[in-house]
């Protein structure tokens, strides 16, 4: 199937397997995910911060200019839009259920991003910019669907920080993902805020930057754009797709623990 092909912590068990099993096995795939999350940079990701610092520089003002205003301008969204929240919220089905609507949304996502991606690559500098905000609206649209795939309503404000966070912890330096992963991982038993009064936007803006410039760059390659825009355009939602499984994955079992009166950690 072509789902299991999406899982990069190796294939998932047989789809009619016990629950408890599944859960047995989805709780080591995210203690894995969780020891990769938590690295810290090493010598390479420190280059690769140096390298980005230098090319940050040479790209074009008029891309960081719309780039900037593009990851504002629809992020706010998220602060009043209901046009997003398309679906309701899956409220009975088992984590291996749901963890496999979640993988064909997620291969839907990908395909659509990498043929969007390619045309864009294709079409020199002004169309690879307009694939900035194209990109952003179908990352932000994957993580409405899968918010309602594993049963919470993105409707809620809590549930729009929430895939907030898990934006950030896809796109993000080791160091900022760390404070966002402990962040995420007791989510339903911590008090959040009523709005983004306090949310730095800033912050936000300048790690997705940052995160995918060097990819995206490259995508303005005369001849080279096309293929490299579709590629980069489905890992980015391939990334995307796998943190915000595992994040909702991580609030399933985390609950499972609260009922049983266990600690999750």
């Amino acid at each position: 199937m072509k789902w299991k092909s999406l899982l990069k912590w190796r294939a998932a068990p047989p789809p009619d397997v016990a629950e408890t099993i599944y859960e047995a096995w989805t709780g080591r795939v995210l203690s894995r995910w969780r020891a990769t999350t938590l690295k810290p940079a090493g010598r390479l990701g420190h280059i690769a911060r140096r390298v980005q610092v230098r090319i940050n520089r040479i790209i074009p003002d008029q891309m960081h200019a719309v780039v900037t205003a593009v990851i504002e301008g629809v992020t706010r969204t998220l602060l009043t839009g209901v046009d997003l929240t398309t679906t309701a919220p899956v409220t009975s089905a088992t984590l291996a259920q749901r963890d496999r609507h979640a993988l064909e949304i997620i291969e839907r996502y990908r395909t659509i991003s990498a043929v969007e991606g390619g045309v864009t690559g294709a079409g020199g500098f002004w169309l690879a910019l307009a694939d900035f905000p194209a990109l952003l609206v179908l990352k932000i649209k994957l993580l409405f669907d899968l918010s309602a795939v594993y049963g919470h309503d993105a409707r809620k404000f809590e549930e729009r920080l929430f895939i907030l966070g898990l934006f950030q912890l896809a796109f993000s330096s080791a160091e900022h993902r760390a404070g966002v992963f402990h962040t995420l991982e007791d989510w339903d038993t911590r008090e959040h805020p009523k709005d983004f009064t306090h949310f730095d936007w800033r912050k936000f803006q300048q790690e997705y930057r940052d995160y995918i410039d060097l990819a995206k760059l490259a995508q303005l390659i005369p001849l080279v754009g096309a293929p490299i825009g579709a590629i980069v355009n489905w890992r980015l939602l391939e990334r995307l797709g796998e943190t915000a499984m595992n994040g909702y994955r991580m609030r399933w079992l985390a609950r499972l623990d609260r009922l049983h009166g266990e600690d999750p950690r």
